[in-house]
């Protein structure tokens, strides 16, 4: 499996016990939906790698609680300490409305009072505001992904419609 099919889904924090569990810090509001997976992708050195899923649970509401099949002891654990786990893009729950996943706007127009501004390049979600990177007939514009700027998405048509603060552009 390629990375580029997958998406991040977390990373193994921590060991939970003498058996080889796991903790993981889920990238998502919601780690209940994560609970039925029968196997995960953890990235290696040599690749995406899958590991089977024996039980999984919520640690303190926000973790979860992973006993793979393949992991027994807790030196077996250790070497999987800070690694990223991905799944299968077919496995997003689809989205509806203005809620989107960045990668699925890529290329998206972006529109104001029915004007271009651009298309969307990527997206920019490391720091502590997402940025849509635009791409403005040869020069970069960014622009925070905000609730309060993203006035409607439209998926059949490709664009997402905007309200900016004004001089926004400009900066």
């Amino acid at each position: 499996m390629k990375k580029e099919a997958c998406f991040y889904l977390g990373t193994i924090v921590g060991k939970y016990s003498f058996k080889g569990e796991v903790l993981v810090k889920i990238d998502s509001d919601s780690p209940e939906d994560y609970l039925t997976l029968e196997s995960i992708f953890v990235d290696l050195p040599t690749g995406l790698v899958p590991f089977f899923i024996r039980k999984c649970q919520l640690h303190k509401s926000s973790l979860l609680r992973i006993d793979f099949e393949e992991v027994r002891d807790e030196a077996a654990a250790d070497t999987l300490l800070k690694k990223e786990l991905y799944l299968p893009l077919s496995l997003l729950p689809p989205l509806e409305g203005n809620k989107f996943y960045y990668h699925e706007v890529i290329g998206f127009t972006i529109l104001e009072e029915g004007k271009t501004i651009g298309s969307i390049k990527t997206v920019h979600d490391q720091g502590a505001q997402a940025l849509f990177e635009i791409d403005r007939e040869g020069a970069t514009a960014l622009i925070p992904v905000h609730d309060d700027f993203i006035v409607n998405v439209d998926r059949t048509a490709k664009t997402i419609t905007v309200t900016l603060p004004e001089g926004l552009l400009d900066l």
